[in-house]
């Protein structure tokens, strides 16, 4: 028997050791099924500063009470989790560590938190494996988003007084833009990023079908938020597009409601269009496939 044999065989015998490997498995839509798939990304790609209350399912509820639990756009040092000092946890969506289903990393993340003393450090798997996710930990329902300016919301009034906190505070928060969500469609925001305003918005349908529909728009001259808007351009999000305008600077977000609701009729009434593409429509076409960027 060769020697590579003999290694092949004492490697399989039962007796030799185990080594147990986790395979990643990547999820192009890790928000699929969840109420609001739009919001859930748009926080997790789109927004700097924002939070959102969650409950836990009533199976945790059972377990480990009503802990005060918060999503956040992202923690200090993109962290996946942490325990304040007053015990509320928090679940940060932009971050360093993950595997390829965000969708289980948070669960896991939350899973993770809530066994972790109050001051301690969360320690979370770099790859989770198979296991819970969001739908089986939480409540799930429409988010309750709230915007914030800056990053005051990660500490508790007395440790943010320290002077290391403070520090960590004031570089935090120079990096956030300002934005504002807009109520006319889920996920959909103004924000002032540098010298550009921009509304970007996420479409929670099929990509193909919201390709055609957007082409459909842009051949028509009707892809557009009114008087000096300009479409720039979409992002590929987790399995969905995210349009996105530029927009005069010197309009205030709010004032973008009701042209993002007009756009809204438009695109849902071609979503329901079945007809061949035209000629000038597939040029259309052509010249939105040219301006996509893949976020994730």
């Amino acid at each position: 028997m060769s020697k590579r044999r003999k290694n092949q065989d004492r490697g399989t015998s039962a007796d030799a050791p185990q080594r147990q490997k986790l395979r990643d498995i990547f999820v192009a839509r890790p928000f699929e099924g969840l109420a609001d798939e739009a919001e859930w990304i748009a926080l997790r790609e789109l927004v700097p500063a924002a939070t959102v209350p969650l409950r836990l399912s009533a199976e945790l509820s059972a377990k480990y009470g009503e802990r005060e639990i918060a999503l956040t756009t992202v923690l200090p040092g993109a962290a996946p989790a942490m325990v304040r000092a007053d015990g509320q946890i928090m679940i940060g969506l932009q971050r360093h560590q993950q595997s390829g289903d965000v969708n289980r990393d948070l669960a896991v993340a939350l899973l993770s938190a809530l066994e972790t003393e109050t001051g301690k450090p969360v320690v979370v798997p770099a790859l989770p494996g198979e296991g819970p996710r969001l739908a089986d930990v939480l409540v799930d329902g429409e988010l309750d988003v709230t915007v914030h300016d800056g990053f005051d919301f990660w500490l508790t009034a007395d440790a943010a007084e320290e002077p290391q906190a403070k520090q960590l505070l004031e570089q935090a928060n120079a990096a956030v833009f300002p934005t504002v969500k807009l109520a006319a469609r889920r996920g959909a925001y103004w924000c002032l990023a540098g010298a550009k305003a921009h509304v970007r918005l996420v479409l929670t349908d099929d990509e193909d079908a919201a390709l055609l529909a957007l082409t459909r728009l842009s051949a028509a001259g009707e892809l557009t938020l009114g008087e000096g808007t300009k479409f720039a351009g979409m992002f590929r999000a987790h399995g969905r597009l995210a349009p996105v305008w530029d927009l005069p600077t010197d309009v205030p977000g709010a004032q973008w409601e009701d042209a993002v609701a007009a756009f809204s009729k438009r695109y849902e009434a071609a979503l329901t269009d079945s007809s061949p593409l035209t000629a000038e429509q597939r040029r259309a076409k052509q010249g939105l496939l040219g301006r996509q960027l893949a976020l994730r």
